[in-house]
């Protein structure tokens, strides 16, 4: 404050100082402006004196030529002698003048000398007048800005206790609002965390409860399922073998198979008999059809409905056995009737390959049952040429035991399909509860990240009062050197 108001009186003597100079100039330029007018006056004058002088001359000549033509030549002499006698009164008129101007200029040269010289003196004056005055002002700024230091030193210190109490009020005020709002924050976060974290363990526990439960049921119904099949089955093949064995038993006093199957009807019926009883007991209903009409009008024995890629697969259970019997019966030509048996064969493959195999309706393959186990045994160990012919046509040869195996296949691709569809449902339900896990990763995020922005709040504004409170030190420490200081500059400010 004290070097303000010293700033401020510098400002004032130089301001003055700079008034006096400008007042000087105006002086100066003024006293030249008086000497230029002056100058010009005086030649005006000189110059109006001179024109009238030569026009009086003038007027004066014009009269004497005027008397003198009057007069005629006697007063030419006493005319020339008047003329010479004006002109030299003229000339020393004029002498007599000039004189006298120059030494009216030199007094207004020498006035104006003593116009300077005073106005010098008067400045000389004025500027002791003015170092004089500010010396005084100076001594008297001084005294006030002492006077001044001290009122502001008292209203500082005044000042200083009353911030500081109030600041300390505001900043425990404050301090207790914050951790009030921090407090109660955390409680409301806590609560809608464990509010949240209940309602999605009630929620998953529900969710995996019923897809335990549905999982339990549908495996319990598949073991159930399998188990009554197996033994059907089981029991099915149990009374084969016991017709079997009562057929071997009794071979003479049964009716030979030939003679029972005697023509094509016979053996049609036996094969489809045979195949239905094969298929019921493998496979579930909703996934075969027996005697099915298929789009291009043929009718096919039975159709499997088989999962994709797979799709509907065409089984045909009508084999051609005539000439297979005549390969085994005693006095006939083996070799005219194994080539007739071959060439029903091919027939059969390519009949089953031109009906039952359509493109976008039914599997790039279909099936050829043969009803007995040694025809098939036949086939693949005295005609690998059939084979391989069937497999070009995409016809799938096959027996009743071959074809209980192709049919445990195809049940077990459809429970593979079933699974992975309730593996599917699984899985939905697991991406559900995965979606709600995230939600709940993304509000402890949020969660987080408030008790973290409390807590950097917390320390910013300690740190904020520890700079208030290094501010106010340093004040105080400066408010007494201040003291110790003032005193011995006061002196020096002089």
């Amino acid at each position: 404050m004290l070097e303000s108001l010293f700033g401020i009186t510098t400002l004032v003597v130089l301001l003055a100082g700079v008034l006096v100079a400008v007042r000087l100039q105006q002086l100066t330029r003024g006293q030249q402006a008086a000497l230029e007018l002056l100058g010009q006056e005086l030649e005006a004058r000189h110059r109006e004196m001179l024109g009238n002088l030569h026009e009086g001359l003038s007027r004066q000549s014009e009269a004497q030529h005027a008397a003198l033509a009057q007069h005629g030549s006697l007063l030419t002499d006493t005319v020339n002698r008047s003329s010479e006698r004006m002109r030299d009164a003229v000339n020393e008129s004029f002498d007599r003048l000039r004189d006298g101007v120059g030494r009216e200029l030199n007094a207004t040269r020498e006035a104006m000398a003593r116009l300077q010289t005073a106005q010098t003196e008067s400045l000389s004056t004025l500027r002791l007048a003015l170092t004089t005055a500010l010396s005084e002002s100076r001594e008297s700024t001084t005294q006030q800005l002492g006077q001044i230091s001290e009122a502001l030193q008292s209203k500082q210190d005044q000042l200083r206790e009353d911030v500081l109490l109030k600041l300390g009020q505001m900043l425990a005020e404050q301090s207790k609002r914050e951790m009030e709002m921090i407090q109660t924050m955390l409680t409301n976060s806590a609560q809608q965390l464990t509010q949240s974290v209940g309602e999605l363990t009630k929620t998953a526990d529900g969710r995996l409860a019923e897809i335990s439960g549905k999982v339990t049921e549908r495996l319990d119904e598949g073991f159930k399922k399998t188990n009554e099949t197996f033994a059907s089955v089981m029991a099915r093949l149990a009374t084969i073998d016991e017709a079997q064995k009562k057929i071997d038993g009794l071979t003479s006093n049964v009716v030979s198979l030939q003679e029972l199957l005697g023509d094509k009807r016979s053996r049609g019926a036996f094969g489809e008999v045979q195949l239905e009883h094969l298929v019921s007991n493998v496979l579930p209903n909703q996934v075969y059809e027996l005697q099915s009409v298929l789009p291009n009008g043929t009718r096919v024995d039975c159709l499997l409905k088989l999962p994709e890629p797979t799709g509907t697969v065409a089984v045909d259970a009508k084999f051609p056995l005539e000439n297979y019997h005549r390969m085994f019966e005693p006095g006939g030509d083996r070799t005219v009737a194994t080539r007739a048996f071959k060439a029903d064969i091919k027939k059969h493959i390519d009949d089953i390959s031109s009906k039952y195999i359509i493109p976008n309706v039914t599997a790039d393959g279909a099936v050829m049952f043969v009803p007995a186990e040694a025809v098939f045994a036949e086939i693949h160990a005295y005609h690998p040429d059939l084979v391989e012919l069937a497999m070009s046509k995409r016809v799938w040869i096959v027996s009743p035991t071959t074809l209980m195996a192709v049919l445990n296949t195809a049940r077990a691709v459809i429970k593979d399909v079933e699974t992975r569809k309730q593996v599917h449902i699984i899985k939905e339900a697991l991406g559900r509860l995965g979606q709600e896990f995230g939600r709940f990763d993304e509000r402890m995020k949020k969660l987080a990240m408030h008790i973290r922005q409390a807590h950097d709040d917390a320390q910013q504004v300690s740190i904020t009062s520890e700079k208030i409170s290094r501010r106010f030190n340093e004040i105080e420490q400066v408010r007494l050197e201040g003291e110790t200081v003032v005193p011995s500059a006061l002196p020096s400010a002089d």
